[in-house]
């Protein structure tokens, strides 16, 4: 048996239980390896149910006597109750909460280790465990198996599907036992350098810790083998990132001409004065696009920080030189704002700016792509359906995509292989902590607009529950009174647009005929045309509309310097990210601005959620809040980000080893000990953390 064997050939394992593990990713027995425990447990402590005293943590083996399930009938919410009697003859009673469940798990005559704190119960005079963790025990173990599951630290492994922890344990147990010692592709002198212990012993430690082992240090993931496991997924990631970021660099790409008359067309195209930190920005970018070689930077700045008119100032540069530009976003929604922006501020230099989407019928996408295909549209802005087969550029030579972290590496590579080593800007207004932007965007050059326009000032915001809403729209009575626009915001509930759409029409018609019969209001949703909501963007940006009724069309990309009040709806079914941008949409006028939250009903995340947005307006701690929590997975939606893969290692968890592996990686790949270990290196790179790390053109 080595690490390439199917599972199927592990002792325990038949087709059912294969099919189970495989929806995990668990199909080799590499795989089943790097399934490792989630935490510890210490059942060395095991003791006759006789000699327990109330106070200590321990573990029992008993039978069960009896069962009863008491208290609400309801499903889940009785107090489930189980007498165990072992050897020793006494009894311990284990209560469950929320427990009806159990009442088809445990049943009489079954043998049981228990674990669990020991208390006595005065009510009914019996020593008791609540809520102990349990495992049944089948017995059907070989010799030397059975162990493993009680009288010492025992892995607990998340469950698949049918596949408990118990049975999880079993099967590595029988794989560690029978699979030849691991090999280590670790550089020796760095292993040695750290003090690492070798792959074979921190694996096998990692599943089974030895005796007498410190169980905070297992369950804080900083015991030594732990250490080495999370080092070396971060050391492998970050040479294949500072691989592929070194070859990106000897790559052959388009060095713009830069030149005076450039600089009058985008002084022309310029709204506004620009800040220092945009002036900043523009200038790294025009200094890649100079160079020879293809840029890859990444443009980061909060909400209102003005990245779109800085990736429009590249695009001058771009089209001045005889190239096309690309500019890809997630959404629908999100395509047609950079649409009509990009229409607003370059239309006048004389470009034809194309929106291609999915919702387009094949007539209009035909005419449309024959129009790109020709080089006859200069900036053709889109959603995935840019990076269809058939959509052909004339001379691609800049690709901007917006929201990065919501597409994988290989779409970035799609969008770019339109062209000839085009050069790429990524944008994004999530704010990205520093940790996550290393592993992430490691092989891009990073840009942060950092300043705000001048002379706004902080938004006011504040939180209200649905029962006192008629105080907020008193509040922006008197704004509109003063000259002032507002937007009313609804969540598209469970990605239904339809939803949201009804919600906000069924507000607009209360809104407009009931409280502010005085005002014009106005309706804008993702199912109108483009040019509907153009002309409603228009009518609000002149002032006709003074109070904005919404979906999240307006989420981004929408500047109405003069609005200076946002009521989100139901604001615990957004995100905190989400928020962060609908409350950018004010505050871009001299005049104080207001984010008003109206919430219905509230769990614990969700005023988690609202505190952090009442407490600041600095993006990047409400991203760092985000993180902590929804965790990385869910931040970005994993499958889109192209978040490498990880077993053992947590990006939030285990930043300075992190930090640490970044360092020892880029000196190993700057200054390798031999031409042969860098070799060894990318070879092992390419076979064995490829695929799973997503890292395309490594080597």
């Amino acid at each position: 048996m080595d690490l390439k064997t199917p599972l199927t050939y592990v002792k325990g394992i038949g087709p059912a239980r294969a099919a189970m593990l495989e929806v995990k990713g668990l199909v080799t027995v590499e795989d089943l390896l790097g399934y490792f425990p989630f935490r510890y447990e210490d059942r060395s402590n095991m003791k006759p149910i006789a000699q327990l005293a109330p106070g200590e943590m321990a573990t029992v083996i008993a039978d069960v006597r009896s069962t009863k399930l008491s208290g609400f009938r309801q499903r889940n919410l009785g107090l489930f109750e189980a007498r165990f009697s072992d050897s020793s003859r006494a009894i311990l009673l284990a209560k469950w909460f929320h427990g009806g469940y159990l009442a088809k798990v445990l049943a009489e005559g079954m043998k049981v280790a228990l674990f669990g704190k020991v208390e006595f119960d005065s009510y009914s005079g019996e020593l008791t465990m609540m809520h102990p963790e349990f495992e049944i025990l089948t017995g059907d173990e070989e010799d030397g198996e059975a162990g493993l599951h009680t009288g010492r630290i025992v892995p607990i492994y998340e469950a698949v599907s049918k596949v408990t922890t118990r049975v999880l344990r079993t099967l590595t147990h029988r794989v560690l036992e029978t699979i030849a010692p691991l090999e280590d592709n670790l550089p020796e002198g760095l292993r040695a350098r750290l003090k690492l212990p070798d792959l074979w012993t921190a694996t096998r430690e990692a599943h089974f810790p030895s005796p007498g082992a410190d169980l905070r240090l297992w369950n804080g993931f900083r015991a030594p083998a732990q250490f080495r496991l999370i080092f070396e997924e971060f050391f492998w990631l970050e040479c294949g990132i500072a691989l592929k970021r070194s070859r990106a660099r000897t790559l052959p790409g388009i060095a713009f001409r830069i030149d005076d008359p450039i600089r009058e067309k985008v002084k022309a195209m310029l709204p506004f004065k620009p800040t220092a930190a945009q002036k900043r920005v523009i200038k790294e970018i025009a200094d890649d696009m100079k160079e020879p070689r293809p840029m890859n930077r990444l443009l980061q700045g909060d909400v209102g920080s003005g990245k779109t008119i800085v990736a429009a100032e590249a695009a001058v540069i771009a089209i001045e030189n005889g190239f096309q530009v690309a500019v890809l976003a997630p959404t629908e929604i999100l395509a047609t704002q950079h649409g009509l922006y990009f229409k607003q501020v370059l239309s006048k230099l004389g470009y034809v700016v194309a929106l291609l989407t999915g919702s387009f019928s094949s007539r209009e996408k035909t005419q449309l792509k024959k129009l790109v295909a020709g080089g006859l549209a200069h900036i053709v802005v889109g959603t995935h359906a840019l990076l269809e087969k058939d959509v052909e550029f004339h001379r691609l030579g800049l690709a901007i995509i917006d929201e990065q972290h919501r597409f994988g590496v290989m779409q970035r590579l799609t969008l770019t292989q339109k062209g000839t080593h085009p050069d790429v800007l990524v944008m994004t207004a999530t704010p990205i902590p520093r940790t996550l932007a290393m592993t992430l965007y490691g092989d891009l050059d990073v840009s942060v607009i950092d300043e705000l326009p001048p002379g706004r000032k902080p938004i006011i915001t504040k939180h209200v529950t649905d029962d006192h809403v008629e105080q907020a729209y008193s509040f922006m009575q008197r704004q509109i009174e003063e000259g002032r626009q507002a937007y009313v915001v609804y969540p598209v509930i469970e990605e239904s647009e339809t939803q949201a759409m009804k919600a906000a029409q069924k507000m607009y018609e209360h809104l407009s005929r009931e409280v502010f019969p005085n005002f014009s209001v106005g309706l804008m949703h993702g199912r109108l045309g483009a040019d509907e909501k153009e002309d409603i963007m228009r009518r609000f940006k002149d002032g006709r509309i003074q109070i904005m009724v919404s979906t999240t069309v307006v989420e981004v990309g929408v500047d109405v310097p003069n609005a200076s009040v946002m009521v989100i709806e139901q604001a615990e079914r957004f995100g905190l990210a989400q928020m962060h941008q609908l409350r950018g949409r004010v505050g871009r006028g001299a005049a104080q601005s207001y984010c008003i939250l109206v919430t219905e009903k509230m769990n614990d995340a969700s005023r988690e959620r609202i505190r952090t947005l009442v407490d600041t307006t600095d993006g990047f701690r409400i991203a760092e809040m985000d993180l902590r929590l929804r965790g990385p997975g869910e931040f970005f939606g994993t499958k889109q980000a192209g978040l490498p893969s990880l077993r053992v290692a947590n990006i939030l968890r285990d930043t300075e080893i992190l930090e640490l592996a970044r360092r020892e990686a880029l000196d190993f790949v700057a200054h390798p000990p031999s031409p042969d270990d860098l070799k060894r290196a990318v070879a092992y790179i390419r076979e064995c953390w490829q695929r799973r790390y997503g890292l395309v053109m490594v080597g």
